[in-house]
């Protein structure tokens, strides 16, 4: 591994454990609140469906990744990555369904070697492929996306992802969580991707911050300046 790879920091994920589809039929089940129990593996905590299901327009798309992580400069093991635990906090404060991107090929738990994988799709551009069914998002009209911040963008499972849905028209929330870049020009990557979309400032919350005080007022704040509360 180069040295410039060993430099890579990963704010890592989130909000959801990885998880794989389970076998019951597709459904998106709406935000209730917080929850910070992981789902078993092999059990996302929400399903995609063809339609909103709780007559909400929002949808709350992000992807996540537990494990050892970067934190305060050494590492932790995390059941519940920061980017879910952010997911969860927005969650609780609007109407939305939520929906986790998982990836089919499941990340590595430890930190180097994911960093490793990061860095080779990052040179290859790839499009890593998301396990089971992509949601139908006509019925929407606002999408938060969310996702860690790796190597200062986006994973590329997010380009995956949003490659493969319509997105035009509709307007677009990114959400972060990160170790030392900040939003990193997330949101304007996604504006130069998305260019029939309204991409709005996104939201950028470090990630050994996400049960401070200051965390929920930022998301009150962000979400309050683009009148979802």
């Amino acid at each position: 591994m180069t040295d410039q790879t060993r430099r890579v920091v990963l704010s890592t994920a989130g909000a959801m454990t990885l998880a794989a589809m389970t076998s019951c039929a597709p459904q998106v089940r709406p935000a209730t609140g917080p929850d910070t129990t992981p789902a078993p593996e092999g059990t996302p905590d929400m399903i995609p469906s063809s339609q909103p299901s709780s007559g909400a327009k929002t949808l709350l798309v992000y992807f996540s990744r537990p494990g050892e992580n970067y934190w305060e400069g050494g590492r932790r093991e995390l059941e519940v990555g920061n980017t879910k635990r952010l997911a969860q906090l927005i969650a609780a404060r609007i109407s939305c369904d939520v929906y986790e991107i998982i990836a089919a090929d499941s990340y590595p738990t430890a930190y180097d070697p994911t960093v490793q994988r990061n860095v080779r799709e990052q040179n290859a551009d790839a499009r890593p492929a998301i396990r089971g069914e992509i949601p139908d998002l006509s019925g929407y009209s606002t999408v938060l996306l969310g996702s860690p911040v790796w190597n200062v963008r986006a994973p590329m499972i997010m380009s995956t992802f949003i490659e493969r849905v319509d997105l035009a028209g509709k307007r677009i929330l990114p959400f972060v969580t990160y170790a030392v870049s900040g939003m990193a020009g997330v949101d304007q990557s996604y504006r130069d991707a998305l260019r029939a979309s309204d991409v709005r400032n996104g939201l950028a919350v470090r990630g050994e911050d996400i049960d401070e005080p200051a965390a929920a007022a930022d998301v009150e704040a962000w979400l309050r300046a683009n009148a979802l509360m």
